[in-house]
């Protein structure tokens, strides 16, 4: 994985999977250097790309068409966007909605004037639309109400808006969904995973809320130039920089992990490759060092800012920077005399912090280490077909080991008490949207998804009594081919230790945010905010550089 070199110098073996999959430390994770969205920037920026807005067709009220260009060395991407007037009635975040203040789709290549005609037959509509090939993806966006109105207001009066209020929400418009692989016609994944570009995971994506970044800053002054004429004035740079683009997130994308266990596994595994690394140094450089404390400082006034009026997230949060301090009083002795400094600092955060305080540490001391650890971000694309086929020729006696190794957290649990299997995940007619259902009062129950991958490993447990440990699992499947499922999934997560969530997902003390949260930070998502345990909204980009003005910084 990654430089052998490395690799072989790593002498701290990597937290293991009892410990790192688990919901509440999942729920707990927080962005770093190999999420995807710095993956991203950086490659951007060694890559020398250049960014222009060929197509500005915007009227006064706001309606038209955009397009953003980013010229890489082999090929180029456009974002297109259409920017509607949309009354406040019908602004939704939900994902029944079917009209919204902005829309885009991402387009492979230039795209000509009959090219933009089909797209804006189409992508205004979303899912009751189609795209081709050509795209790569497709979203939508509405403006945070109250802070838009705000920003154009003051822009159209010559003034800058309120920084306290800028700070309170953190975003101009928020996304409420960004579909690729495939979905409504776009490029299946398979179709551009062979692109160095776009091999690491949701690149894609990355760019087209990327660019939508700059469309959101670019048409609220576009507006205040409308209302205030010649007194407007542009948005100040230090403020613009703190806005990100929100994304309103419900249960739609929590089965996700469960679903790609093999790359789970290579996100998790990269992330703890990592880690590992770092904690194998035997000196800390004084510009490691400097680094680190940049760092620290940096994440206490994110969490300063940082707001949520969910129970769960404002306990965290008390937790985070309260945990963030000692860090920083920590850091005043680092490095320690010890003979790997690192790894002596994460011995004392696993004594000291929260687990919430313990994943921030993570990202904080993977920070210093681009050298070490940015190539690791090769390592986190999966071919999802490798655990497909079914080894039939593994005897009992060896599938009964990798259910004792990998799932010895899910044989100790009792399911035939309500309360472990009090919810059921199925999949909503109307939308084709995963939901949960509470197993007592609601219908649908045998329409359940096969996301308990605890039960299911308990129940296929169950069913190996009677058969020897030298039957083979192709007679065992002939018998029971209910099992098969579960049977892949054992041999998958016997070669990939990462694999699993090892929790129970129909208990009625699962909460689903733990594991949007989870692959929210591999996306690079800051701001996590739950509304409930179903639903949550998070920010992207906040703090990077905008894509026109990418070379007045220097993405790290």
């Amino acid at each position: 994985m990654g430089n052998p070199d490395l690799a072989q110098a790593t002498v701290v073996l990597r937290r293991p999977p009892s410990v790192v999959m688990r919901l509440a430390r999942m729920g707990s994770a927080h962005p770093m250097r190999l999420s995807f969205l710095r993956v991203l920037l950086r490659r951007m920026q060694s890559g020398a790309w250049t960014f222009d807005r060929p197509v500005w067709d915007v009227d006064n009220k706001g309606v038209g068409r955009a397009v953003y260009r980013a010229v890489g060395p082999d090929r180029t991407y456009c974002l297109v966007a259409f920017s509607h007037d949309l009354p406040d009635d019908m602004r939704s975040d939900r994902v029944i909605a079917t009209a919204w203040d902005a829309t885009f789709a991402l387009f492979d290549g230039d795209p000509t004037v009959e090219d933009l005609d089909r797209l804006e037959q189409n992508v205004p509509y979303q899912e009751a639309g189609r795209i081709s090939g050509r795209e790569l993806s497709l979203s939508r966006a509405n403006r945070s109400v109250r802070l838009f109105s705000h920003v154009v207001d003051r822009l159209a009066k010559g003034q800058q808006p309120d920084a306290e209020e800028m700070a309170g929400v953190g975003y101009l418009m928020r996304t409420t969904a960004v579909y690729g692989s495939g979905k409504f016609g776009a490029a299946d994944r398979r179709e551009i995973a062979g692109r160095e570009e776009l091999a690491a995971p949701f690149q894609a994506e990355m760019l087209s809320v990327w660019l939508t970044r700059q469309f959101t800053v670019d048409i609220v002054e576009h507006l205040a130039a409308a209302k205030g004429g010649a007194a407007a004035v542009r948005l100040d740079v230090g403020l613009k920089r703190g806005l990100g683009v929100g994304n309103s997130t419900g249960l739609g994308m929590a089965p996700f992990l469960v679903r790609h266990p093999i790359l789970l596994n290579n996100w998790m595994m990269t992330r703890e490759e990592a880690l590992a690394r770092v904690r194998s140094l035997t000196t800390a450089t004084e510009a490691q060092v400097a680094a680190l404390k940049e760092a620290a400082q940096a994440a206490i006034v994110n969490a300063a800012d940082w707001r949520s009026e969910h129970p769960i997230q404002v306990s965290k949060l008390a937790d985070l920077r309260g945990d963030l301090e000692r860090i920083a009083a920590k850091l005043d002795d680092f490095p320690s005399s010890d003979t790997y400094p690192w790894n002596a600092l994460w011995i004392w955060g696993e004594e000291t912090l929260s687990e919430e305080g313990q994943e921030a540490l993570l990202a904080l001391v993977l920070e210093p280490h681009g050298d070490l650890v940015d190539g690791l971000s090769d390592c986190m694309s999966a071919d999802e077909s490798a655990g497909f086929t079914i080894d039939g020729s593994m005897t009992i006696g060896g599938l009964r080991s990798v259910l004792r190794d990998r799932y010895d957290w899910a044989l100790k649990i009792d399911y035939s008490v309500p309360e472990e299997q009090a919810r059921f995940w199925y999949v909503s007619e109307e939308k084709l949207e995963p939901r949960l259902g509470d197993r007592a009062t609601d219908d649908g129950a045998s329409l359940e998804q096969p996301l308990c991958t605890g039960r299911l490993a308990w129940e296929l447990e169950q069913s190996l009594n009677g058969w020897s440990d030298g039957d083979l699992v192709a007679a065992f499947l002939l018998r029971h081919p209910e099992h098969r499922f579960m049977v892949r999934r054992a041999q998958i997560a016997d070669r990939f230790p990462y694999a699993e969530v090892q929790d129970n997902l129909i208990s009625d003390r699962m909460l689903p945010i733990d594991l949007m949260r989870c692959k929210l930070a591999f996306f690079g998502a800051t701001h996590f905010d739950p509304r409930s345990d179903k639903w949550v909204r998070i920010s992207l980009f906040q703090g990077a550089p905008y894509p026109l003005d990418l070379s007045e910084g220097v993405v790290r």
